[in-house]
């Protein structure tokens, strides 16, 4: 039976392990940098080892950044008296494209996921409920997933008591779907319809 060089198969073997890689796209990767020139495959090790070297964490909203805190916490121009809670760095983006929100930002971290042992000492919720002093709104951008909703509600009997006033972005998504997968319209839609949640 034929099988890969030693190499490429621990190359096959790096890609499964990453998110959404099965082992067929794997293999496709495998092959792809097989058949790329030695500039490119430098060019992608260049540009794994800067994100790896210089990116990390904002302190305050937990993005992505390489400067912190991060460009919106920094920003004199956003209304600080709204933090959109989400999920995930990339959901932020999702969110930022639309151009329609102006406020600040909180990353969790994940979403509440007892099958995938997350539970919510697991995420950054203490790091948000240190940040609503001055804040108004909470609008909870989460994914309409099971997980998603049961972040929710573990978050709104948090919020509740705080009497500030909790916003959910509309299910203009589709169910099971990843904000980071939805176009600006759709996004933008679901935040022209959130509602106060009661």
């Amino acid at each position: 039976m034929a099988r890969y060089p030693e190499p490429m198969g621990q190359l096959v073997e790096q890609f499964t392990k990453m998110p959404g890689i099965g082992p067929k796209s794997a293999q496709r990767l495998a092959f792809y940098i097989l058949q790329s020139s030695k500039n490119d495959v430098k060019d992608l090790i260049d540009a794994l080892e800067e994100t790896k070297n210089k990116v990390g964490y904002c302190s305050v909203c937990f993005n992505v950044t390489v400067h912190d805190p991060c460009e919106v916490c920094s920003g004199n121009h956003r209304d600080n008296s709204q933090i959109c809670v989400v999920a995930l760095s990339q959901d932020l983006i999702a969110v930022e494209k639309t151009r329609e929100y102006n406020g600040l930002y909180h990353v969790l971290g994940g979403v509440i996921s007892p099958l995938d042992g997350v539970g919510p000492e697991n995420l950054r919720i203490k790091e948000l409920l240190k940040r609503l002093n001055n804040v108004k709104e909470v609008i909870l951008a989460l994914n309409p997933t099971v997980e998603g909703e049961a972040t929710v509600i573990y978050l709104m009997k948090l919020l509740k008591p705080l009497e500030l006033k909790i916003t959910r972005i509309a299910y203009g998504l589709p169910v099971g779907s990843d904000m980071d997968y939805a176009d600006e319209v759709t996004l933008t839609k679901s935040f022209e319809g959130r509602r106060e949640v009661k």
